[in-house]
Formats: C-alpha cells, sequence, structure tokens
C-alpha cells in the first residue's frame, strides 16, 4: 500500500471515529403491486442504519420579522463517500438520543475519506 493511501486510510479512520449517529435513507417512488399491477407511489427505505454524524453551523436562533419568524441553521451530514443519497431523499438520523427526518437539500461533497449533504428539515414529500 503506497504511503498516500495509508494516508487516506487513516484520515478516513480518524473522521469515522467520529460519527455518533445511524442513519436511514428513504426514497418516494413508484412501486408496482405484484396482483394488482397497479402502479403507486410510497416511500421505500433504500439504506437502514448507515453511521454518520451530524454537524450544525450557528444555532436555531429566530429571526422576527412583521409577518413571520425566521430560523436559520446550516445542519450538515458526514456519511461515507460510497454512500449515495438522491437530492430530495429523506434521511432520519439519530444522534444523541434524539431522533430527526431531515431532507437532503442538494448534491453531496464527495471526497477520499468521506462526503458532507447539506440537510434542511423534512417538511414532506414534494
Amino acid at each position: 500500500m503506497k504511503a498516500l493511501d495509508k494516508a487516506r486510510l487513516k484520515a478516513r479512520e480518524a473522521i469515522e471515529s467520529l460519527y455518533e449517529g445511524l442513519c436511514t435513507v428513504q426514497e418516494y417512488m413508484e412501486v408496482t403491486g405484484p396482483q394488482s399491477k397497479l402502479t403507486r407511489h410510497e416511500e421505500a427505505t433504500v439504506l437502514e442504519d448507515q453511521p454518520c454524524r451530524l454537524s450544525f453551523e450557528g444555532s436555531p436562533e429566530a429571526a422576527q420579522t412583521e409577518t413571520t419568524t425566521n430560523i436559520s441553521q446550516s445542519i450538515k451530514l458526514f456519511i461515507a463517500p460510497e454512500v449515495r443519497i438522491k437530492s430530495g431523499s429523506k434521511i432520519v438520523v439519530t444522534q444523541n438520543g434524539v431522533t430527526t427526518a431531515y431532507a437532503a437539500s442538494g448534491a453531496p461533497a464527495v471526497y477520499v475519506t468521506h462526503q458532507e449533504i447539506m440537510l434542511e428539515l423534512f417538511r414532506g414529500w414534494a
């Protein structure tokens, strides 16, 4: 094994040692009934109990305007680089005893050691 490969492996191990959560990924997809042959959309689990870590930037501070209250917080999911999560997928993360549903809000930033996916609170299927 080359020195660079060893360094990357050590870096990945270090990052994954920080994973404190588990996530389940669900997609909203077409399913055809085996007997009825009818096609309908339903939530399907495509990944379960995948180690991960949530990172929060900023705090959920409320910004009051005359008509609404906006909360601004960046939520980032760290997960193994080989995992594929489609934009718009529902990601249910349990970390530090708290379970929350999020949606993948865009394309992931994939690195050799991990990937980072920006999340937003899940508000339902589009």
